[in-house]
């Protein structure tokens, strides 16, 4: 019987489709990538904090709420600052009647009183100058002697000072107290004022607003919680003021020129182009990432921070959300 010959080409062609494939393969995997710049979006953000220590009473926002300059954001609760304003109030009002009293003068009474004591004064001057009148006339018709109108006259002389002194007293009454203490009052009460609207200043910081728009991004103590002055409570991210910041290498920065623009895309949004225009560009010293090139007779390629804004706005772009530059 006669043997058959083996037949190879199957196995040869199977061997020529593997090779292909593998070369093939092979080209798709070293193949150039276009080399990629990436970057990160950023936001400013404000710091809410209050200028007096509290407990959080409520929160009027939540995380990821869009709130508008002067909203209520959250309430402290201070009782040591309601006691002292209680306190400033009360010595305005203290400090208000007194001057109220220094204005005004003696009471009414008093002013009577010291009135008819000016006139009964006043009537005793003038009998006593009546009395002096005639004995003076005695005594140059040398009726009566020299001693009589020695006494009247000292008789006339003290009713007319008792006269002004009763005046004197009079006048005191209804001009009330001496400018100078109704200065003095008048300074004690803007003094209280004062002491009242600083108390009433910190009392406003125990209700916290928004300086300006954006949104909540943090919260950091829980209600209840005691946060001491200047503590952080929440950040509000001005999400109209978005940037994107690189970090490139020496080498790669040609593409970035100041207050030039460049072109980019936003995987997190389906890969979405924009236009960047690049405003701050500096090192980022010798801290920073490098790379060493001196052992192959180069240089050390340094960093820089590029900083870019949106030429448009972009719809739906985050903080933290990468962005690409393809060179």
């Amino acid at each position: 019987m006669k043997r058959e010959k083996p037949n190879f080409l199957p196995a040869v062609i199977t061997l020529c489709g593997v090779a292909a494939l593998v070369i093939i393969g092979s080209l798709y995997a070293f193949r150039d990538e276009p080399d990629l710049t990436q970057g990160e979006a950023d936001v400013t953000e404000y710091r809410v904090s209050s200028k007096v220590p509290g407990r959080i009473l409520r929160f009027m926002v939540s995380e990821g709420d869009y709130v508008h300059a002067g909203d209520t954001l959250a309430i402290l609760e201070a009782p040591d600052l309601q006691a002292k304003l209680s306190q400033a109030q009360a010595a305005e009002a203290a400090a208000a009647a007194q001057s109220r009293k220094a204005q005004k003068g003696a009471r009414q009474e008093q002013i009577k009183a010291a009135y008819e004591m000016w006139q009964k004064a006043r009537a005793a001057s003038q009998l006593a100058q009546k009395s002096y009148d005639r004995v003076k006339r005695l005594y140059d018709q040398g009726v009566t002697t020299a001693q009589k109108l020695d006494e009247v006259t000292a008789q006339r002389d003290a009713a007319l000072a008792t006269e002004q002194a009763a005046k004197a007293q009079h006048d005191m009454a209804v001009n009330g107290a001496e400018r100078e203490d109704k200065d003095a009052a008048a300074a004690m009460v803007s003094r209280a004022k004062g002491a009242v609207s600083e108390v009433t200043s910190y009392v406003a910081e125990t209700v916290l607003t928004a300086s300006a728009d954006g949104e909540v991004t943090d919260i950091f103590p829980q209600v209840g919680e005691l946060v001491g002055t200047g503590a952080p409570v929440m950040n509000v991210a001005l999400m109209h003021d978005m940037w994107v910041t690189f970090n490139v290498r020496e080498d790669r920065l040609q593409q970035f020129k100041m207050h030039g623009t460049v072109h980019a895309v936003i995987p997190a949004l389906g890969n979405k182009r924009c236009q960047l225009k690049v405003y701050y560009m500096k090192d980022r010293g010798s801290y920073a990432t490098w790379k060493a090139t001196k052992a192959t007779g180069q240089w050390d390629r340094k960093t820089f921070e590029v900083k870019a804004r949106p030429v448009q706005k972009v719809e739906g772009l985050r903080p933290g959300m990468s962005v690409l530059v393809e060179e």
